[in-house]
């Protein structure tokens, strides 16, 4: 059975092989990514061409730091892809994502991208989201009046400051974020849709019909291929 920082290791590299090289592509923030970026700064060494949109600072940090081009996406039309982790993938491939604290940034550039593949081990799979707590990104002016009224919504029992090194936790972005306990989460998108319209709410760590592939490790070794396919959104 292989630790799991060896299946983020292998998943990472399995999905290096999607990335070409020539047009930019969305990088994600988290553990899983790190390994991801190892294997493309190895690649890039030996005459990948590639740039990269990253989803935090701390991306952007190491992608240059190992030799990767950053760019920003105000320079970019449309991104064909976008690798990323989930703290929760379900069947239709509906995740919970922000664990790291930017899933502003991360939604912004997924629903940028033509692709979005997820790579993870295979804990994150899950039958239905929501065991994962909810991160929730809100402006800090009024914060506690956020969180009541996302608590009035019925959907989570709970919704705690997040903290980090004793201080409360402060996003790319300057927002705060609220974990919210949901439990299981029966409809992701209306949960998705009414946590929107509460003001004071910047983004909600729901990512609905948006990923289009996750590259899964097990303990065992294999590495498996899930596809998603997007549904049609019509506005009328």
């Amino acid at each position: 059975m292989l630790p799991q920082d060896e299946l983020k290791q292998r998943a990472g590299v399995y999905a290096a092989d999607f990335v070409t090289g020539g047009a930019p592509i969305g990088l994600g923030t988290g553990s899983t990514v790190s390994w991801l970026i190892d294997e493309l700064a190895r690649r890039v060494s030996q005459g990948l061409q590639l740039e990269i949109v990253p989803t935090s600072a701390q991306t952007a940090a190491l992608a240059a730091a190992a030799g990767i081009t950053v760019r920003s996406l105000d320079e970019i039309d449309r991104l064909s892809l976008t690798i990323d982790g989930a703290d929760e993938i379900d069947p239709a491939g509906a995740l919970i994502k922000g664990g790291g604290g930017a899933l502003l940034q991360e939604k912004i550039v997924a629903s940028a991208s033509g692709e979005l593949i997820i790579i993870a081990d295979g804990s994150k799979l899950v039958k239905q989201l929501g065991k994962f707590p909810l991160p929730v990104e809100v402006i800090t002016f009024g914060w506690h009046q956020t969180r009541d009224r996302i608590l009035d919504t019925g959907f989570c029992v709970e919704a705690r400051l997040r903290q980090k090194e004793g201080r409360n936790f402060v996003t790319d972005h300057g927002h705060f974020i609220l974990d919210c306990y949901c439990g299981a989460i029966q409809d992701p998108s209306r949960v998705n849709t009414v946590m929107h319209l509460i003001p004071g709410v910047v983004e909600t760590g729901l990512f609905i019909n948006m990923a289009t592939r996750a590259i899964i490790g097990y303990p065992d070794g294999k590495i498996e291929e899930i596809e998603f396919r997007k549904e049609q959104v019509v506005i009328r």
